[in-house]
């Protein structure tokens, strides 16, 4: 399957950012592009008030405009992260930072919620988003078939356990810091990671490039890591951009290093997966009965 990785720089304006985005798909999948990631905030960037106020349901006009994507180009889209209005009925009144999953046929394959909040206080990165987003509660992994009838992911299952068709798990920026839902994923078997970020310009040059690559080796997966870039407006963070692409032996198979707008593209060759999984196969030798989590936590 070639995956590619969507860089951003987002602004306020919904409809401006969904041109750009889309002009980016498009060359994507001129690429030769199955499985197109989009970043964090894709959408929408700015304030609190500013992201409230253009706050939608996954009927809206963003999930709207990614399902026309993903039919127009008969591709997988994951559509980065959406604001999402509660429900009307909930108690609960903060938005939902939500990744959805289009498939080929331009229907909703998966939904994740960000689980892991960026509550942090650093000189030059502080930001607090648990006021504006309640945490999800689910991880979520969604299976991709072939998106051409001769395509990639036609192989069979085989004693590792490697699916048909690769399996996607759902994560978003700073999930990134959690590996326990990196394992999860990988054990609800997962292939295929994507993280779309707005990972910080101040943590970024020290952790994002050493995180991807540690849950990529530790999981035996490959991760697809859609990033903005840049100035964002309302006050958020600068982003760190380098967008990536690693495979499942820590191999950066592409990245954006130009630290502009623009795309990714790599190959995620199934058969070095399984040989990874063979030759190491750290999944088969977990010893789960020995694992115990300290009281309370």
């Amino acid at each position: 399957m070639r995956a590619a990785a969507i860089q951003t720089t987002a602004t306020a304006d919904r409809a401006d950012n969904l041109r750009a985005a889309g002009t980016l798909v498009d060359q994507a999948a001129d690429a030769g592009a199955e499985l197109v990631v989009l970043p964090e905030y894709f959408s929408v960037a700015g304030s609190a008030r500013s992201i409230n106020e253009r706050a939608e349901t996954l009927d809206g006009p963003t999930v709207s405009w990614a399902a026309q994507q993903a039919e127009r180009h008969h591709i997988w889209l994951v559509a980065g992260t959406v604001p999402e209005r509660p429900d009307p009925d909930s108690t609960e009144t903060r938005l939902r930072s939500t990744s959805c999953v289009l498939g080929p046929d331009g229907t909703v394959a998966a939904v994740y919620r960000k689980v892991h909040l960026f509550d942090v206080h650093m000189e030059g990165a502080e930001f607090h988003e648990s006021a504006t987003f309640a945490p999800g509660q689910a991880l979520s992994t969604v299976p991709l078939s072939p998106t051409h009838p001769d395509g990639p992911g036609t192989r069979a299952a085989d004693d590792l356990g490697l699916p048909v068709d690769p399996v996607l798990g759902l994560s978003v920026c700073y999930d990134l810091r959690f590996p326990e839902l990196y394992r999860i994923l990988a054990l609800q078997g997962a292939t295929v990671v994507t993280v779309p970020a707005a990972f910080t310009a101040v943590t970024g040059p020290a952790h994002w490039e050493v995180l991807l690559r540690a849950r990529a080796i530790e999981n035996e997966v490959f991760v697809v890591a859609a990033a903005q870039i840049g100035e964002l407006p309302g006050g958020m963070p600068a982003c760190h951009g380098h967008s990536m692409i690693v495979d499942p032996w820590g191999t950066v198979l592409a990245e954006a290093l130009d630290g502009r707008p623009g795309m990714v593209v790599a190959d995620l060759d199934s058969k070095d997966q399984e040989r990874v999984r063979r030759q190491l196969p750290v999944l088969a030798n977990r010893q789960p009965a020995t694992y115990r989590w300290p009281h309370g936590n």
